[in-house]
């Protein structure tokens, strides 16, 4: 092998797995997404204390990473509309941000991948797979392979953002409710 395709071997293959990183959302459109027209946001800055991170992990049966989860209350005129939290969860080897939205009685609205860095298994970004979550709330079933589809190629995917979204109705349930 000649010497010089030793040296651009290894950083063409890292820039080959960088370039599949995609940011499709910002907080601002995962909101405008998941809530009606004229919703506004106020940031809910939530400091999970021990106890409830433990209860957290036992109702949602997934460990608790973030004692800081990033959650808004949606305001339609002073009344809770419902709340968006903003997640991450790791795919296969790096991190999926999403945003899930639940109303005000702590249902899921609706799910939006806004960051996907992973090479393969994008297809949970499909309308199909994400609307499975809606209505789900706390105490639901919820695993994959029983009530949520999984999606051939993108198992890891699928698990963990499902997963993701167990904990963070455990999370309202405990702290927000």
């Amino acid at each position: 092998m000649e010497p010089w395709i030793r040296w651009i071997t290894v950083p063409a293959l890292i820039t080959a797995a960088l370039a599949y990183a995609v940011q499709y959302l910002t907080v601002e459109q995962a909101q405008a997404l998941l809530f009606p027209p004229g919703t506004r946001f106020a940031s809910h800055p939530l400091e999970l204390s021990p106890e409830q991170k433990r209860a957290i992990e036992q109702a949602s049966g997934v460990r608790a990473r973030d004692l800081r989860p990033k959650a808004w209350r949606a305001l339609d005129g002073e009344r809770t509309a419902g709340w968006l939290f903003v997640d991450q969860v790791i795919g296969k080897h790096e991190f999926i941000t999403y945003a899930l939205a639940l109303d005000a009685n702590g249902a899921v609205r609706g799910i939006e991948v806004m960051d996907y860095r992973e090479t393969y298994g994008h297809e949970i970004r499909n309308a199909r797979w994400r609307r499975q979550f809606v209505g789900k709330r706390q105490g639901d079933v919820l695993r994959l392979g029983d009530d949520i589809q999984n999606i051939s190629g993108a198992t890891l995917s699928c698990r963990h953002v499902t997963d993701g979204v167990r904990r963070l109705l455990a999370t309202y349930e405990t702290a927000l409710k």
